[in-house]
């Protein structure tokens, strides 16, 4: 294997929780232009996309855990490692945040007992039942509170996002440091 880059799996789940978080921002940003009728299965297919992105964040930190990455080029700055680690790590904890915060808000829905959630129509999904057990009031609070921090971690994605886009395009057109080939090429990088 070729120590420079990532191994395949790494690779594709990569790729794969990038195309699903891309599908989810789109749908969140554009379902309100939705005619009436589409926008419940836009709502629909972003939860069932989000539980998905859930379970593959789960694989690629157990991937993560026992398959170590390819190192850094030696002709990293000491910031540029500290950054890059840095926004890894805050990366991993988005997009666990970002389908639990949803989970907890859906769970919290005041019509949830009523509209049962299910994973691409497939099978339904289950709601966090202590959750819907709760209250009404707290319910709703739990649902306003999760619901606006859902919001605020997509703003941080876009930030953590452009910082990693950013970083690894320095380092593949100013340094020369052939980095976008570590996460796509499938050849050797040498």
């Amino acid at each position: 294997m070729d120590n420079h880059r990532y191994t395949s799996i790494a690779i594709s789940l990569h790729w794969i929780v990038a195309v699903a978080i891309v599908l989810n921002v789109f749908l969140a940003l554009t379902w309100d232009f939705y005619p009436d009728d589409s926008v419940r299965p836009a709502i629909n297919l972003h939860k069932s996309v989000g539980i998905t992105v859930l379970g593959l964040a789960i694989m690629r930190l157990l991937w993560r855990l026992t398959h170590r990455p390819p190192a850094l080029p030696d002709t990293n700055q000491q910031w540029e490692v500290r950054l890059s680690h840095a926004t890894h790590i805050l990366l991993y904890v988005i997009i666990f945040a970002m389908p639990l915060t949803g989970w907890i808000m859906d769970s919290a829905w005041d019509k949830a007992a009523e509209n049962p959630m299910f994973l691409f129509g497939a099978f339904e999904w289950p709601r966090i039942g202590f959750i819907m057990a709760m209250d009404p009031a707290t319910k709703k609070t739990i649902h306003d509170s999760f619901g606006e921090a859902h919001e605020y971690i997509a703003y941080a994605i876009y930030g953590l996002v452009f910082l990693h886009v950013a970083g690894a395009l320095k380092h593949q057109y100013v340094d020369k440091q052939r980095q976008l080939q570590r996460m796509w090429y499938t050849g050797s990088v040498e």
